[in-house]
């Protein structure tokens, strides 16, 4: 996958999220926001990784 398909399976999960958040559906809407809080932070650290950053190993 590209980065820009990963960018929007994020946000549509952060979207179904939040309308699981409005619909009353909590344990749902948590389990969806912190999916996509893993996936951007995981996908921006590639990208970081990528373009030759130095890291603190």
């Amino acid at each position: 996958m590209n980065d820009f398909y990963k960018d929007v399976l994020t946000g549509a999960v952060f979207v179904t999220g939040l309308i699981g958040f409005i619909s009353g559906e909590f344990i749902i809407s948590s389990t969806l926001f912190a999916t996509a809080a893993i996936t951007s932070n995981v996908n921006l650290n590639r990208k970081r990784g990528n373009a030759g950053h130095l890291s603190c190993k």
